[in-house]
Order: structure tokens, then C-alpha cells, then sequence
């Protein structure tokens, strides 16, 4: 792996920190207490061209390599405090558009990346159901097959991006006895008949990325806007899976940084018995092991996205890093707040927030339990 960046890589990075800093800069404690979601905001990296970044030029991307974009997406999550919007966005990119570029037909890739890479739509994700998270292949949404068409009927939940979404790539069985073998992906647009959204899903963190249900009631999508072949569906969810575990949290590792940093800051202005409480060996050793932990965690999101790009067998390490990261996520946030002491318990601080957006990291694209599994396999054991 070559550590150093091109000159154009610089020049990205730089430009992204000084569009986010000066443009993404909204009142994320409001907007996190209600809930909130900008769509402005969504627009703004959509016209600077971050959905678009690892996707062809001719369908409105920008057509840079995964390095690149995972730099990238580290620099947006240090710069921008909106830890939900750069969640809904790599979801939406690694869910939704990466799959769609790589299992979609011709058509498919012209009528649905153009508006995606433009903000012009949003798209969504939906596999979960109420009764199979973890356990994804025993899902219960159905497609029957229906002359040029399959009826979709089911219901989605833990949909990011869910209510505010134009497209969603729905995965349904067209036989439940095949298991795996039934798994069938398909493009669902929002206005088709049958589909509806239901209000949406209060969460503990990541509150500015809205989430949903999504049932299908005899929803019938043409076959033309299947995903990929028919029994296929678990390949095509596999492979966006293993994008997601590899790229989605460049922007949390950015967050990492930014909040060292905050700490760093504060640690040197807070005075305690006489001297900045950064003197203070108990909080130094906080600041030392969230410093390690960035290091640690960028290197593993680094060598998963080279390995990407190189076009080489990259299934354990995304799941190395999709497993730290996460979790050390959660951890620094735990310094963060111990460090600000009782104003890191308030609102005011923003620290408790970076805490509560973090947790859900364990959670979306497999959880901590399912990337350990996903390494005792690589070992021989599990099945």
C-alpha cells in the first residue's frame, strides 16, 4: 500500500474540509432534537459531487477510485458534525447505487444513478423485516411471478432513508423453501402502487438520517426493474453488504478526528486545581488511546478499500474494519464524555450526541456479533 496522496487527492481533501466547514455548518442540535432532516444539506454534497465520487462520469459521477472516496468521506465526516446526513449518504451509495452499477442492466444504470449522484432522488435500502435481522436470507417478503411483472408483498423495517426516499432496493423470495437460492433484488420506485411508508422510526442516535417501515401490499414491479438475475439476490445483497462494511465508516473515522481534537482543545482551556486538566495523567491516557485507536482504525478501512480497489478478496478485511471502527467509535465518544466531565453530559457540548450517532455503528451493515462470525469462518469454524 502506498501511503502517500496524489497532489489531486490533497487538493480533494483540502476542498471538501473547507466546502463542509463552511457549508454544512447547520444547527445539528436542533435538527437532532426534532428529528430533522435537510434535504438542503443533502443537496449541497450532492452539487459538490459526493454521492457521485466512485461512480462512472457518464452517469453524473465523478469516477474516482474507492481510495479516493474513502479519503474523501473521512475529510466530510471531519469537517460536517452531521454524523445521520454522511450515514444516509454512504448508506445510500453503498446500498443502493453501488449495486445497482454493478448487478444492474443498461437500463437500469441510466435511469436510476444520473438522479442519485444529482440529489435529484433518494434512495433506500430494504432487506431487514421485523422477524430477520441478523438472520437476512429467512425473510418473508414474497415476489410472485406475475407475467411481465412479480407482485411484491412484505414489510421492511431499519429502512435508512426510508421516508424521505424516491427508489428503494427491495430484496424478496421468489420460493422460501430455496432459502438463500430464492433471494431475488429488485428497484421499487416510490410512487408504485402498493408500496407505502409508515411514519418514522424514533431512534436513540443518528436522528438527522430518518428511518422507516416500508410494506409492500400486491405491489407489482415489472420484471425489467429486477435487480440482477432471479435467485440471485443473495449475491447482490452480499457483495453492497460487503461494500458497506468496507467504506461506511470512513466518515465516523473523520468524526474520530474531530473529536480528539475537540478534546485536545479543551483538555489545554479547562482548568482544574490550577493547571489544564490535559496535565492530568487520567485524562492524557484518554486522549493516547483515542489517538491510537484513529491509527488503528484507518489503517484497517484503508487496506479494506485497497484491497477493493485492487479487485482482490477484501470479505475479512471489511470485516475487520467495519468491527473496530465501530466499536472504538464508541469507545473514544465514552473518553470524549468523560473528559468533559459534567458538561459532557449536556446537549450544549455536542460530546453526548457523537456518543449516542456512534452505538448504532455496531448495529447497521451486520452487527459486532455477525463481523465476528464472518472472521471465525475465515479460521474454519462456523458454518
Amino acid at each position: 500500500m502506498d501511503y502517500a496522496w496524489s497532489d489531486h487527492q490533497e487538493e480533494l481533501r483540502r476542498a471538501i474540509i473547507d466546502f463542509a466547514g463552511k457549508t454544512l455548518a447547520q444547527d445539528v442540535i436542533e435538527l437532532d432534537r426534532s428529528h430533522g432532516f435537510s434535504r438542503e444539506a443533502w443537496q449541497l454534497c450532492a452539487d459538490f459531487g459526493i454521492q457521485g465520487l466512485p461512480f462512472p462520469q457518464r452517469y453524473g459521477g465523478s469516477g474516482e477510485d474507492v481510495l479516493t472516496t474513502v479519503m474523501a468521506m473521512e475529510a466530510l465526516g471531519l469537517a460536517c458534525r452531521d454524523n445521520g446526513l454522511l450515514f444516509g449518504i454512504s448508506a445510500q451509495m453503498w446500498s443502493v447505487q453501488m449495486p445497482i452499477l454493478r448487478f444492474g442492466s443498461d437500463a437500469q444504470r441510466e435511469r436510476y444513478l444520473p438522479p442519485l449522484c444529482s440529489g435529484e432522488w433518494i434512495g433506500a435500502h430494504g432487506m431487514s423485516e421485523p422477524d430477520s435481522g441478523s438472520d437476512a436470507f429467512s425473510l418473508r417478503t414474497r415476489a410472485r411471478r406475475d407475467g411481465d411483472a412479480y407482485i411484491l408483498t412484505g414489510t421492511k423495517t431499519f429502512v435508512s432513508n426510508g421516508p424521505v426516499a424516491d427508489v428503494y432496493v427491495i430484496f424478496a423470495t421468489v420460493d422460501p423453501s430455496l432459502a438463500a437460492l430464492g433471494i431475488t433484488g429488485f428497484i421499487v420506485e416510490r410512487e408504485t402502487a402498493g408500496l407505502t411508508v409508515s411514519r418514522p422510526i424514533e431512534k436513540m442516535g443518528l436522528r438527522t438520517s430518518p428511518m422507516s417501515e416500508v410494506h409492500l401490499e400486491d405491489c407489482r414491479v415489472p420484471s425489467e426493474r429486477r435487480l440482477g438475475r432471479e435467485g440471485r439476490g443473495a449475491g447482490v445483497f452480499n457483495d453492497s453488504m460487503e461494500w458497506e462494511r468496507a467504506c461506511i465508516l470512513a466518515s465516523a473515522l473523520g468524526a474520530m478526528q474531530r473529536q480528539l481534537e475537540t478534546c485536545v482543545q479543551y483538555s489545554r482551556e479547562r482548568h482544574q486545581f490550577g493547571r489544564p486538566i490535559g496535565d492530568n495523567q487520567s485524562i492524557s491516557n484518554r486522549l493516547a488511546n483515542m489517538a491510537v485507536r484513529i491509527e488503528a482504525g484507518r489503517h484497517l478501512l484503508y487496506k479494506a478499500a485497497w484491497l477493493k480497489q485492487a479487485g482482490q478478496a477484501s470479505g475479512t478485511a471489511a470485516a475487520m474494519a467495519k468491527l473496530y471502527i465501530s466499536e472504538a467509535w464508541i469507545q473514544s465518544s465514552l473518553d470524549a464524555v468523560q473528559i468533559h466531565g459534567g458538561y459532557g453530559f449536556t446537549t450544549e457540548y455536542e460530546v453526548e450526541r457523537e456518543l449516542r450517532d456512534s452505538i448504532g455503528s455496531t448495529l447497521y451493515s451486520g452487527t459486532s456479533e455477525i463481523q465476528r462470525a464472518i472472521l471465525a469462518r475465515s479460521f474454519g469454524f462456523g458454518h
